[in-house]
């Protein structure tokens, strides 16, 4: 006989910033570490179901299909990547980003892709018309036969549009402008975001349908709403770029069918967004002759080597402060290597303004840019031009020494790759296996070593 299910009923405190909840009243919230935000929401009934039938029994996890699981393209490669080998039939993947960075743009370009190669897509707008879709979509070529618009903000109709439709792949865009009428508040609160998300994954669960859900973002550019719609959904893919550049990067922090260290790189302008399979070209200038003040590195962004160049221009000072100003490379980290030229290379920044910045808008946020960054620096202030075909990477320690960074092969490989005939490198490199050819490769162990051989001196 089953044992009847139990109910009580106890006080509860919720987040108002994240809906986090605890059964006694705290300052400050545990999940996003908010002052001042948790208060008491009543009482509320807690339920212990009985047991009860099953309907689909366990089976032998060798007798599992795993065909289901497997990922079929989207059409558009970098997308791909990223995902770890495009969509898997029931995944629900969440796409956040800042405002017009172009989410919208690349889901509805991945949209058409999947209809013209004959999936079903239905693409749910809740900010825009479907005029205003349907004029986006002319413009970057993304008209398809099997590509269906509506433009729903209640959460009931967006389920029967799925139920008349019967998509393969599902957009929503956006998760924060749709509502139920079964919950209190306005569409964006934590507890809508909640019920509009769980609804909509046990629909694509239930129809083994891929679905994109866009997502706000916050201030600090993390994801709007409550954590829970993270853990919720298979895949969270980051939209990142500045607003003034062309390039987009897009990164998967969580994902449950492939790698988080893919990146995919895009170029975004008028007539739509493109993926790039070679960005290097981006991230370099463009000139005839050599300057000071300027280096080039490579970088990984997750697995993927990217050449980058730093540029470096110390000007003369009779402040008692120099001024200390970046551009797409960490502040900490430039003022570190600024302080180690000074004490373990003998060069007189304390007496000159620094401005480093990168080009094309590129970041870099690794320690192995540490030594690109020295090499410019002493560049500009020797006002000696580092030799064209020139690459560094490595990371600069506190006590002047040249640190080993990863992925000493493939930074080699892409340099040679793209002509590059001489690298700096940390000491202990070609111990780590074969060098590619066409490239000579000058190890270091010291800061001031580096510099002597970057400049020629």
């Amino acid at each position: 006989m089953a044992r009847p299910a139990t109910k009580t009923t106890k006080a509860t405190y919720r987040c108002s910033e994240c809906g986090w909840t605890t059964p006694k009243w705290v300052g400050r919230c545990g999940e996003c570490q908010a002052w001042g935000s948790v208060s008491e929401i009543g009482a509320v009934s807690i339920r212990t179901a009985a047991a009860t039938h099953v309907e689909r029994p366990a089976v032998p996890i060798g007798q599992v299909d795993a065909r289901r699981a497997e990922a079929r393209s989207t059409g558009v490669g970098e997308f791909d990547r990223v995902l770890g080998g495009g969509l898997v039939a029931g995944a629900v993947v969440l796409v956040a980003g800042e405002p017009g960075i172009g989410k919208s743009t690349l889901l509805l370009d991945v949209a058409a892709q999947v209809a013209q190669a004959g999936g079903t897509v239905l693409y749910v707008s809740g900010e825009e018309s479907a005029a205003q879709v349907r004029v986006r979509a002319e413009r970057i070529g993304a008209i398809a036969d099997r590509l269906y618009l509506a433009s729903e903000t209640d959460l009931s109709t967006l389920l029967g549009q799925v139920e008349a439709v019967k998509p393969d792949l599902l957009v929503v865009d956006s998760v924060q402008t749709i509502s139920s009428v079964e919950v209190d508040g306005s569409a964006g609160n934590v507890s809508q975001v909640r019920e509009v998300a769980a609804s909509v994954i046990a629909a694509a669960k239930r129809r083994h349908m891929a679905t994109l859900l866009v997502g706000h973002v916050t201030k600090d550019g993390s994801i709007a709403g409550p954590r829970v719609l993270e853990h919720l959904v298979d895949v969270v893919v980051q939209f990142e770029g500045e607003r003034h550049s062309r390039l987009r990067l897009v990164r998967a922090v969580k994902n449950r069918y492939g790698p988080t260290d893919e990146v995919g790189c895009f170029d975004l302008s008028d007539v739509g967004i493109v993926g790039l399979a070679d960005p290097s070209g981006l991230f370099l200038s463009s000139r005839d002759s050599e300057v000071p003040g300027t280096c080039v590195t490579v970088t990984l962004e997750g697995r993927r080597p990217l050449v980058s160049e730093v540029q470096a221009l110390m000007d003369q000072t009779t402040a008692t402060n120099p001024r200390r100003t970046t551009s797409g490379v960490d502040h900490n980290r430039t003022a570190m290597t600024l302080a180690v030229l000074h004490k373990h290379a003998a060069q007189p920044v304390d007496k000159h303004d620094a401005y480093i910045a990168t080009v094309g808008g590129a970041r870099l946020t690794e320690p192995a840019a540490d030594l690109a960054v020295a090499i410019a620096i002493a560049s500009s202030l020797l006002e000696k031009p580092v030799p064209s075909g020139t690459v560094a990477f490595g990371e600069v320690g506190l006590a002047g020494e040249v640190r080993q960074c990863t992925g000493l092969q493939r930074r080699l490989m892409e340099a040679a790759r793209l002509g590059f005939r001489r690298a700096i490198v940390p000491a202990g490199t070609r111990a780590q296996g074969q060098l590619p050819d066409g490239i000579q490769v000058l190890e270091v162990t010291h800061v001031g070593r580096a510099v002597g051989i970057a400049l020629d001196l």
